[in-house]
């Protein structure tokens, strides 16, 4: 491919060097750079890329893309002068993979908690509907019946292209993406032609990354700001922020919401263990899913449904039989009438909102014992509030460790027991052990208790000290269970 070719929308400060010459691959990773190699000086939290440029070119890259020009200049090099690599990253990526995006619909979905059901959910739906469709998502990648892992919540813009490429290729029309503030502000999504986009919600979280909820908020924002005319923008209407999203887009603004006036309006008739009754749309139907947090996910995609022009009774009959993400309010089967329940929720809002449905459904005479950790190398300060939600909303608590990563884990449970109360602690213990800490729920729980495990959901791993060790919370939730007498 021609380098002339993969440039187009780029805005370029400076040249030195021929646009006419082939290129063979492009690259941010310094050690993946081969023979006839665009590299790309991106500057991150950890590295510049810029420090790396002489090395490129002595591994074969033959055109650098940069912020800087080097003091001293290779003339069988071309070098392009950009405001931001990483922008520059994100469009030439998606011209050099065919702009894979602007042959799907392709919808964004943002927000802190339930991207990853929305996501999921409209994935399944299309798929239902008969359409070939693409999921981008923090459990999984999908396209059609092929499962690709996931190592982050949005692919770098290469890895991102490739996997909208394959999708194209094989037939999908539609893709559904789960958009992450960092991948915002780091320009992972630049380039791509997004058909719509949706906002859950904004509650407190990675202020360890944004600094402040203001800067969080406009990460969120600017995904809304920088939708196309044409496309929809569906948010939220009962988040204090839904509304603020859609200030400046130029898409056309549709809302969805529980207690507001909304274009797609939903009303909880009943919430029980087994699925949520909802008049959806002045419709009565019974689905899967539990709880209000997963009301308002199901109101996001039969909303997102609708703007994509499919039929409402047939979208609606789907639905009712669909079930949501891996390890979001997931059930776990035993034998001893105990409720065991497996969450990702690691915010204290999405905590809250666990906690509230199970409340909200609850008889009122079981226990609700609640395991809980927060992860480290993250935001420190939803620590304490994480464990006093957790107190606040449970009859026992049991304090451990998540995913400590680089962190002490010890000291994370001390930041954790500052937010427990002096009344609090008399049902708050502390075990560091996750695997001893689910068993110690178990042993504690009674016919008809409900456990909660939450914060990794999914995950089949726990990080202590860049090992990741095989940790599946469900599957030790299980075993446990079934070892009690």
């Amino acid at each position: 491919m021609q380098l002339q070719d993969v440039l187009y929308g780029v805005a370029i400060k400076n040249l030195v060097g021929k646009t006419n010459r082939v290129i063979s691959a492009l690259t941010f990773d310094s050690r993946e750079v081969q023979q006839g190699a665009v590299f790309f000086a991106v500057k991150g939290t950890l590295s510049d890329g810029h420090t790396f440029i002489n090395q490129t070119i002595a591994a074969g890259a033959t055109v650098i893309i940069c912020e800087e020009i080097p003091a001293e200049v290779n003339p069988e090099v071309t070098y392009i002068v950009v405001e931001n690599t990483s922008v520059a990253l994100g469009i030439m990526a998606s011209n050099y993979y065919g702009n894979p995006s602007s042959s799907l619909k392709l919808v964004g979905i943002t927000g802190t908690n339930g991207k990853t059901t929305i996501a999921t959910i409209l994935f399944k739906l299309f798929r239902s509907l008969g359409f070939h469709t693409g999921l981008i998502s923090t459990v999984q990648n999908q396209i059609n019946d092929k499962i690709i892992a996931a190592t982050h919540t949005t692919p770098n813009p290469l890895a991102l292209n490739q996997l909208l490429k394959q999708m194209v290729e094989l037939g999908c029309t539609y893709c559904f993406m789960e958009v992450s503030s960092h991948a915002m502000v780091q320009h992972r999504i630049e380039g791509l032609t997004f058909a719509g986009g949706v906002f859950s919600n904004i509650t407190h979280d990675h202020l360890d990354f944004h600094k402040t909820f203001d800067n969080y908020i406009k990460a969120k924002k600017s995904f809304f700001d920088d939708l196309p005319k044409g496309s929809f923008a569906l948010t939220n209407a009962d988040d204090k922020n839904g509304m603020v999203m859609l200030q400046n887009t130029k898409a056309s603004k549709k809302t969805y919401a529980l207690k507001q006036l909304a274009d797609y309006k939903v009303s909880i008739i009943e919430n029980r263990f087994s699925g949520l009754n909802l008049e959806i749309d002045h419709t009565d139907v019974f689905f899967k899913l539990v709880g209000s947090f997963n009301a308002y996910n199901l109101a996001a995609v039969y909303g997102t449904a609708m703007l994509l022009g499919q039929d409402k009774l047939q979208v609606l009959t789907l639905l009712s039989n669909l079930t949501g993400a891996e390890g979001r309010f997931e059930e776990v089967p035993n034998s001893k009438q105990i409720i065991g329940l497996v969450d990702y929720a690691h915010t204290p809002d999405a905590v809250q909102n666990v906690l509230s449905t199970i409340h909200d459904i609850r008889k009122g005479t079981e226990q609700v014992i609640t395991v809980i950790g927060c992860g480290g190398d993250r935001d420190k300060t939803k620590r304490p509030v994480m464990a006093q939600v957790a107190c606040d909303w449970s009859d026992k608590v049991i304090l451990t460790s998540d995913n400590p990563r680089t962190e002490d884990a010890h000291q994370i449970l001390a930041d954790m027991e500052a937010g427990v109360s002096p009344t609090n602690r008399r049902k708050t213990l502390t075990i560091a052990d996750r695997k001893e800490a689910i068993k110690t729920a178990c042993h504690l729980a009674r016919p008809g208790d409900i456990i909660l495990i939450v914060g990794k959901g999914h995950e089949k791993y726990q990080d202590i000290n860049g090992i990741k060790y095989h940790f599946d919370d469900k599957e030790v939730l299980m075993e446990q269970l079934n070892l009690i007498s």
